[in-house]
């Protein structure tokens, strides 16, 4: 897992418009990096419109939002359309940037261990170092963390 002060994987994805996002072209902003298991599901919606409420408060921070799962693009689209999220959703279908985060582990389920993506959101600083990792987030109250943190 990344910590504090790493230099964050440089990464290129599509988002859901089907435009390539690079880490290496955000220089100059901070980015909200979050994975997410999967589009539409209760924990993962509750989570995308925690962000999506707080967005104004992001953008006063010169924070811009991505969240990445595996989920295709058309998955991504209806997601965003379903719960007008303002902000750029990633694919990584090979899990190439999930895992280069950390973000891929084994997890327990009801009392059951598999692997999946692990809820993690990393805060890169605007030269592109890991300034924050959370890891095992909570979606209850992590817009509102996150927001803390760029309050100090």
């Amino acid at each position: 897992m990344l910590k504090e002060g790493d230099k964050a994987p440089d990464f290129s994805l599509q988002d859901d418009t089907g435009r390539e996002v690079s880490l290496k072209d955000l220089r100059g902003k901070k980015v909200v990096l979050y994975f997410y298991p999967k589009d539409d599901t209760p924990g993962c919606t509750r989570e995308a419109c925690g962000f999506r409420d707080r967005l104004a408060d992001f953008a006063r921070a010169n924070a811009v939002i991505y969240g990445v799962s595996k989920d295709s693009l058309d998955s991504h689209q209806a997601f965003k359309n379903k719960y007008s999220l303002p902000f750029a959703l990633l694919s990584d279908p090979e899990l190439k940037v999930t895992k280069a985060y950390g973000a891929w582990g084994e997890k327990n389920l009801y009392g059951k261990k598999t692997h999946g993506i692990i809820r993690s959101t990393f805060v890169i600083d605007e030269k592109g170092k890991i300034e924050k990792a959370y890891t095992n987030v909570k979606v209850d109250g992590h817009a509102e963390a996150l927001l803390e943190h760029f309050s100090t």
